[in-house]
């Protein structure tokens, strides 16, 4: 499963995949792009389904593995960034970078893991950023938020890994 995958790097992920052979569960908020990349795998040959997934809504990630069935592989793309002077960001808009980077991906690795867990085995693909390690003016709360799911997924490494389970951050 690839959330994000309606374009950028999940797109060029789930094109990937495909094409050493999975069956590709194109997870987004944009439906119709999932849709799109899912169109474009098939008539490449690849197998692949549409899948509408909010990581900002845990119910929605719940439903949304419902309908991928169990899932081997997640990779994780999606994240936002304000670029503004940390002095200059609102309350707002550090909620939402906070709640889509690091609080999406902790839902989504979260729900995703639990039934990784149960099976014995799985792979957890998380994008991060350059910005985890250097930052830049302007890019304060988001490198804040790529740093923290860095540690996440190492931490959850630790936690899963006696289960089968390996988690990554790219």
């Amino acid at each position: 499963m690839v959330v994000g995958a309606a374009s950028g790097i999940g797109r060029a992920s789930a094109a990937g995949l495909a094409a050493f052979g999975a069956h590709v569960v194109c997870a987004d908020l944009d439906s119709e792009g999932a849709a799109q990349t899912v169109s474009s795998l098939q008539k490449e040959g690849g197998d692949a389904k549409a899948v509408s997934i909010n990581i900002c809504d845990t119910e929605s990630i719940r439903s949304g593995l419902i309908d991928a069935g169990p899932v081997d592989i997640l990779v994780s793309t999606p994240s936002i960034n304000v670029r503004k002077p940390i002095l200059d960001i609102t309350d707002d808009e550090f909620d939402r970078v906070v709640d889509v980077n690091l609080k999406g991906t902790f839902r989504l690795v979260r729900e995703t893991a639990r039934g990784m867990a149960e099976r014995g085995k799985g792979s957890i693909i998380v994008f991060s950023s350059i910005r985890s390690q250097v930052v830049e003016p302007g890019q304060g709360v988001y490198a804040a938020t790529k740093s923290g799911v860095v540690l996440m997924l190492r931490a959850l490494a630790a936690e899963l890994g006696e289960k089968g389970v390996r988690a990554n951050a790219i």
